[in-house]
């Protein structure tokens, strides 16, 4: 592998939530970084990075003009780029399968045709579908039970299908990720109750008994940057579990409610959603040598913070900070 300095990456979807901490974290490693998204969420989130070593492309994935230009010179990918969740890929199904799905392939020919060595693609832990199993691990047969799932799934095959002949490639399966980013989510599980029990005072918990795998999203960052080092005798044609700890929602209900602190209400409903599965990432802490660091605890901690310091303007309103709000607005065909 060559050193940092010598390498470029392309991260789609870089100005999503993960990108927003990924994109920095690899500038201070070393690494030219390119990024390809549509910036749905403001064109501004790395105004004061840019400079020689980073070059944004505003454009379409699904253009092959857009995919060449990003491409061009570039040495790893990491495809964090999709309508992400099941409620945001529901709002238009074929926009949704057109970007997950139909770009996929076209955009893994074209980085081996660019001499790209390295494919990281981000696919989900929604693959394995409702399990009963105490460990869900990566030689489980999949079992989506979504559209948004499937196409993650159906990728997955085709990136096996594609990879040799010079291009390294692995897979990863993140569990939810937590935690605060410049590009703040607060439509997912710890950042809502979180956001909730800070301003609102108030949670409220749908079920509870069902278990949800978490990440931090700086153990996220740092998987990332693990897998561009790697070896790739160590990682090619390899699936990674990303996750580190699995609480039932009610337990990161009562986390959430200690670690904010005063009078926070918490209030739990019954629901008609019981998925529940247990990610079991030992996989990527023994082959890999990854050991996660932060806590959902932490995730809160971070989040407090942010919002105790006026980080995040107008939490509960500002469609920027939930995808699905943002994809109304935009209208994206």
């Amino acid at each position: 592998m060559a050193r940092p300095d010598d390498k470029t990456v392309l991260v789609t979807g870089g100005a999503g939530y993960v990108g927003s901490a990924l994109i920095p974290a690899l500038l201070d490693q070393g690494y030219r970084v390119r990024v390809l998204d549509l910036y749905l969420y403001g064109r501004d989130l790395f105004a004061g990075l840019r400079g020689d070593r980073l070059v944004e492309v505003c454009g379409d994935l699904r253009s092959p003009a857009v995919r060449g230009e990003a491409l061009r010179g570039v040495d790893a990918v990491i495809h964090l780029a999709c309508i992400s969740n099941d409620p945001s890929y529901d709002l238009d199904p074929q926009l949704g399968r057109s970007i997950n799905f139909e770009a996929f392939r076209p955009l893994v020919r074209e980085a081996k045709m660019a001499g790209v060595h390295r494919f990281i693609y981000a696919s989900s832990s929604s693959v394995y579908g409702v399990r009963a199993e105490q460990k869900v691990t990566e030689d489980l047969p999949l079992a989506p039970v979504t559209d948004y799932s499937k196409y993650k799934a159906m990728c997955e095959d085709i990136l096996r299908e594609e990879g040799g002949a010079g291009l390294t490639t692995v897979i990863v399966r993140p569990s939810t990720v937590c935690g605060y980013a410049r590009r703040l989510r607060l439509d997912l599980v710890v950042n809502i109750l979180t956001s909730h029990a800070y301003y609102h005072k108030k949670i409220r918990v749908y079920g509870g008994a069902q278990l949800r795998p978490n990440i931090h999203i700086r153990d996220m960052v740092a998987l990332y940057l693990k897998l561009l080092q790697a070896p790739s005798e160590v990682i090619n044609g390899e699936v990674y579990n990303a996750g580190y700890e699995n609480h039932a929602v009610l337990e990161l209900a009562e986390m959430v409610q200690a670690t904010v602190g005063g009078e926070v209400g918490l209030e739990t409903v019954p629901t008609d959603d019981l998925r529940s599965y247990h990610v079991c990432s030992e996989k990527m802490r023994r082959k890999l040598g990854f050991e996660p660091k932060f806590s959902v605890v932490d995730a809160i901690g971070d989040l407090v913070h942010a919002f105790e310091r006026g980080f995040v303007p107008n939490a509960m309103n500002d469609a920027n900070y939930y995808n699905i709000r943002t994809m109304q607005e935009a209208n994206l065909r």
